[in-house]
């Protein structure tokens, strides 16, 4: 046996609970109006920009602009940003400490806005615990690019085939494929923990 598999983790729906649906219901009387605002104003496409490296005050004036009767929601999107985390997975913390706890060295690759990623970091404890992080928002460089994990081998001296990237976007873990990572596509912490003993880390079954 050779080394164990680098775990290299997303966050966004790995360790965290998000979704702009969390805040957007308490900005709207009705589940219609909030899901219409998310499909509508403030965008998938919308938020991806700011994980690309746009600013939010900037990114949130040029969207009110255009839709300056919704100037309050929009807003929100920055000033009650956290509202949009409902908590945090606490099966994957767990998983993480383990590895930890076995001097396993863990990573994180994640689509991020760089001012919400620092906003976080008091918050979320785990995150100061990685060995490395590439953060989108800095690199100017969103999954699933292949440039973004390419980089990540660079910048931290791993081979892609040492590496097992954990994702619960399907297209994120194509690429990671791609590049020669193993990946696995995240439906539970549950069915991670199974995959990565399948995988022979030290994790307790």
């Amino acid at each position: 046996m050779g080394e164990p598999l680098v775990p290299v983790f997303d966050l966004g729906g790995v360790f965290v609970d998000w979704n702009p649906l969390y805040l957007f219901r308490k900005l709207f009387e009705t589940e219609e109006e909030a899901v219409w605002f998310a499909q509508n104003i403030c965008t998938p496409d919308w938020n991806l920009e700011f994980d690309a490296g746009d600013i939010f005050a900037e990114g949130v004036a040029k969207l009110i602009t255009r839709h300056p009767q919704y100037w309050q929601q929009i807003q929100a999107f920055d000033t009650r940003w956290q509202e949009t985390v409902n908590g945090v997975f606490q099966g994957t913390v767990d998983i993480h400490q383990e590895l930890i706890d076995a001097e396993i060295p863990t990573f994180a690759i994640t689509n991020f806005s760089w001012e919400k990623w620092v906003q976080m970091l008091p918050h979320w404890p785990f995150l100061s615990k990685f060995d490395g992080v590439v953060v989108s928002g800095l690199e100017k460089l969103v999954k699933p690019d292949v440039r973004i994990y390419r980089l990540f081998c660079e910048r931290y001296g791993l081979a892609p085939e040492a590496c097992v990237f954990i994702d619960d976007n399907e297209a994120n873990v194509i690429s990671a494929r791609k590049v020669g990572m193993e990946a696995i596509h995240f439906t539970s912490p549950e069915a991670l923990r199974a995959e990565l003993i399948a995988l022979g880390l030290p994790l307790k079954p």
